[in-house]
């Protein structure tokens, strides 16, 4: 395992902190600055810094110059996130685009995609949200019911979906819609685009128990959608999807490990304030929580360094997610009971904590379930039978 970076990865990171450093508003670090602009400005506000941010060569650091890339290593990309936490700036507002739609148009876009959807993508032109979860096709993705019916050269969309990220805001999303019905549930799926601008489209916002709206339900009546808006090929969406989904999780959990440190210090700060840091059973459960996390930066490293020489991460992936996931709750149950009361109520400036602890508390369902997490690493690492 590599612990150091190289000299070029350094001159990028000594650049970018450069550039945030005179960039990067002061007042956008302060904690719970976010949570104090209105939601839609707020947005904005991020949208076009982010675009500024791009336009400066800081955006896409692994992609390939030809679309926009920085052309960088992996190792740039992680020391990427981590400066992004390190300075507090804010979350991207296209996280879905880049993520998952930008490397999978391209692989397998058309031409006329990748021309049309990863450069405006990447500059935050156009907010990109994922349709695929439905109220009867959560877990189970291939139960989907959302249909797309073929009339000429357009398809006709009706039906529902939910738990839609960014709906809210988002110019257009990439989603799994039925476009015939299969023996097999997971073929005659198509993954098509659709402008959400489109008549017919109504979206609803649904609320966290955080107070955010970043999830939304999105209904469909009559919307009509090219079949030049397919990506792959009809019917071959579930191929599309898991293609898509194995972007999903990044080499490293180094961004994780730098908030979550950052997270735990201002937990010991506050239990500071409070008179706790001399509780004997307090400061044992930080002790813990610091060596869950030097375990899960090590780790990171690790997984970094076998990206950088071109291995394959297989079921590497299932114990990153397990490890900062399982971490990050930790974290946020030691909060909890460090700000006993406080952290029940908003206003008592806990704020920023008392939403990154409800927050965790799904981080162990989405992007695969912790027990999905624990079968894949018993059978493919441990070699348990199934």
């Amino acid at each position: 395992m590599d612990l150091t970076y190289s000299e070029a990865d350094e001159q990028f990171r000594a650049e970018f902190r450069g550039w945030l450093d005179a960039n990067l508003p002061a007042e956008w670090r302060e904690r719970g600055f976010w949570a104090r602009q209105d939601r839609d400005e707020g947005f904005q506000m991020r949208r076009e810094w982010e675009a500024e941010k791009a336009r400066a060569g800081f955006a896409g650091i692994q992609w390939p110059t030809e679309f926009g890339g920085r052309g960088g290593t992996p190792a740039q990309r992680a020391i990427y996130d981590e400066e992004m936490v390190r300075y507090r700036a804010p979350l991207t507002v296209n996280g879905l685009g880049l993520t998952f739609l930008a490397p999978t148009i391209m692989v397998i876009g058309s031409d006329e995609q990748k021309r049309d959807i990863i450069k405006p993508l990447l500059h935050n032109e156009v907010i990109w949200c994922q349709g695929f979860s439905e109220p009867n096709a959560g877990s189970d993705l291939a139960a989907l019911q959302c249909r797309a019916e073929s009339d000429g050269d357009e398809y006709v969309i009706n039906g529902q979906k939910i738990w839609t990220s960014q709906a809210m805001h988002a110019d257009k999303m990439f989603g799994l819609f039925r476009t015939s019905t299969e023996d097999k549930k997971h073929r005659g799926i198509t993954m098509l685009i659709v402008d959400l601008r489109s008549p017919g489209v109504e979206i609803r916002p649904l609320k966290q128990m955080t107070g955010a709206l970043d999830f939304g339900e999105v209904f469909f009546t009559d919307v009509r959608v090219p079949k030049t808006d397919v990506i792959g090929v009809e019917g071959g969406g579930w191929d599309v999807a898991m293609l898509l989904l194995s972007f999903e999780r990044g080499a490293s959990a180094m961004p994780q490990y730098t908030a979550f440190r950052r997270e735990l210090d201002d937990v010991v700060g506050l239990a500071r304030d409070l008179g706790k840091d001399k509780n004997s059973l307090l400061r044992q459960r930080i002790a813990s929580s610091v060596v869950e996390l030097e375990c899960l930066k090590y780790h990171s490293l690790h997984i970094l360094t076998q990206v950088e020489q071109g291995k394959e991460l297989g079921a590497a992936s299932s114990m990153t997610k397990l490890q900062w996931s399982e971490t990050h709750q930790d974290i946020g149950e030691l909060f909890a009971d460090v700000a006993g009361i406080a952290h029940q109520i908003t206003g008592d400036g806990v704020d920023d904590l008392q939403r990154s602890f409800l927050w965790s508390r799904s981080e162990t369902i989405w992007g695969g379930s912790s027990q999905v997490q624990r079968n894949i690493v018993a059978e493919r690492v441990l070699g348990l039978p199934r």
